[in-house]
């Protein structure tokens, strides 16, 4: 009877076989795309720094949006995939629907092609248009098509996602479903509305535009669909750092997740607000109004209430759970927090360094102060506080758990150790890199630019000592990720073989019921759409009905 017991534990831990090959497909492109991207950042950083000379048949360009699309596009988008994968795997009962299997491994072929096909256009020099792709630089068709396919494919993965979701509603009636997964269908709810907009220029506009069926496209028109893709982009990479920080952490700590309730309104409160804002990103656009772009400053200032409740429930987690160790004193919990284990450790940075970067946001989304920083480097450290910090360190963390959950093995204390090194040197070099960048911007420094002195300017060759502090935090940021590619390989296939949880946090005592309209999706899809509608259905249909010239393709390289 106790063994009985003890198998049906581990089952509870477990997410079956054909779940786990599955996401560990996603995870394994996924930190293949990083190593290739963190190699074209370092000599990024170098070039621009006056330290390296590339050789002939590469340019800075290239590096450039290499470096963005492998890290912003590919390894987010497959490491994410893979991870909500096997949460819904794991939190409906340990395995997916057969029909969600099918759809994960088709999506999965699709963004691999996908990939492929942008990575050799890169490769190439046919696409050095940098990750921000709109018009008018042109990059070969096949850099679209690739594009188009790796969105595509996630939409598959995504539909099977939310399909292994429905099965559980439907074999659990009138029940509140797990947290993880509400929360991964809410990020893929976020996902599908937000690449509407980048599907429908590249599709409509850019692809017939690079292969020469059209002679002009509207430029406008690409920059604000990019720009309703791009700023939720930035929160389909926090929310599924921010489900690792409600669901995860509370486990690994020893805690209990403070509210159901509250993490659920967070993140549909996220769907909302954090679509119709892309003007901020367009503030000095010609071609759309003041009135348009101040409508979009406010909606991009409510993200911050979601963004507060999620500090404080963590806090909560994290205070509650170090008082009851016997903490004392206003900050004691604060040092009896599990510093030591990487699980926690690298997350934990992940959230104290998203205090600095969310100021930055607001400073990037305020009217006046973006003409300050805008189109400055200073955007590029805010950028990399956010995505390379904050949802970077908290991707390293969950990799040290789901990797042996989902392998079979284990992570050793050694491991732990070299975790907790490359979690500070991967920090370092990014206060050091990001803070030069920051600085640089402050000064005026633009970004998307390769070494120049402009002439020998005197402004120009005073920014120099800043660029090489930015090249050598960018170095150290490259040895981290190679030392956590090496990890990710070790952990996949050479740890000692081995049981590992899957951890998922249970909910605190006492906490209130979950309300039953929080699930109701109709209606927070539809409030979504409204606000979409408002944001943007004005200004897109005067882009539109009042078409601009229009411009040729323009290659720069």
């Amino acid at each position: 009877m106790e063994e009985r017991k003890d198998t049906a534990a581990v089952q509870k831990m477990r997410v079956d076989r054909a779940a786990s090959s599955l996401c560990m497909a996603y995870l394994l492109i996924a930190f293949f795309a990083f190593g290739l991207a963190a190699l074209a950042g370092v000599l990024q950083g170098l070039v621009r720094g006056g330290m390296v000379t590339l050789p002939g048949g590469i340019n800075y360009y290239q590096l450039l949006t290499a470096h963005g699309v492998l890290m912003g596009l590919v390894f987010t988008t497959f490491f994410i995939i893979g991870f909500l994968i096997s949460g819904v795997a794991r939190t409906t009962g340990g395995a997916l629907t057969p029909g969600s299997l099918r759809l994960g491994w088709i999506g999965w072929a699709l963004m691999t092609v996908g990939t492929l096909i942008g990575v050799v256009t890169i490769l190439r020099n046919d696409a050095s248009v940098l990750y921000t792709f709109y018009a008018p630089m042109k990059a070969s068709p096949y850099f679209y098509i690739g594009t188009a396919l790796l969105v595509v494919g996630s939409w598959i993965a995504g539909i099977g996602i939310i399909a292994s979701y429905r099965a559980w509603r439907k074999r659990n009636p009138g029940k509140t479903s797990p947290l993880f997964s509400f929360m991964a269908v809410a990020t893929i709810v976020l996902w599908f509305i937000a690449t509407i907009g980048v599907a429908v220029s590249v599709v409509f506009l850019l692809i017939p535009w690079s292969f020469g069926w059209v002679d002009r496209v509207n430029v406008l028109l690409t920059r604000t669909l990019f720009w309703y893709f791009g700023h939720p982009l930035v929160y389909f990479w926090l929310m599924p750092a921010y489900i690792a920080w409600y669901v995860n952490i509370p486990r690994i700590i020893g805690g209990k997740l403070f509210s159901d309730a509250l993490a659920r309104l967070a993140f549909l409160l996220l769907i909302l607000f954090s679509i119709p804002v892309g003007f901020h990103h367009q503030l000095t656009e010609p071609g759309v109004s003041a009135d348009w772009k101040f409508v979009h400053v406010i909606l991009t200032f409510a993200v911050v209430i979601p963004t507060l409740m999620t500090a404080f429930s963590l806090f909560a987690v994290f205070e509650t759970t170090g008082r009851a160790k016997g903490a004392k004193g206003l900050f004691g919990w604060f040092a009896v927090l599990p510093w030591k284990d990487v699980r926690f450790f690298a997350p934990m940075i992940g959230m104290l360094a998203f205090i600095p970067a969310g100021a930055g946001g607001i400073i990037n989304a305020s009217n006046q102060l973006n003409q300050v920083v805008h189109n400055t480097i200073w955007v590029t450290g805010h950028f990399h506080l956010t995505a390379a910090t904050s949802v970077t360190l908290t991707f390293f963390g969950v990799s040290y758990w789901l990797i042996p959950a989902l392998t079979g093995r284990t992570l050793t204390a050694g491991i732990n150790r070299l975790g907790i090194l490359q979690t500070v040197l991967w920090t370092i070099g990014m206060l050091i890199m990001s803070g030069s960048m920051h600085y640089l911007g402050l000064m005026g420094a633009p970004r998307r630019t390769a070494y120049t002195t402009y002439g020998d300017s005197a402004a120009a060759l005073g920014w120099m000592p800043y660029h090489q502090l930015m090249a050598i935090g960018g170095v150290l940021l490259f040895l981290a990720a190679a030392l956590m590619v090496g990890i990710v390989i070790y952990l996949a296939f050479f740890a000692p073989k081995g049981m590992t949880e899957y951890p998922i946090g249970e909910e605190a005592a006492g906490a209130l019921a979950t309300p039953r309209i929080l699930e109701r999706w109709p209606v927070w899809i539809g409030i979504s759409v409204f606000l979409i509608l408002i944001a943007y259905g004005m200004p897109i249909m005067d882009q539109v009905t009042h078409v601009p010239p229009g411009s040729p393709p323009i290659r720069t390289w």
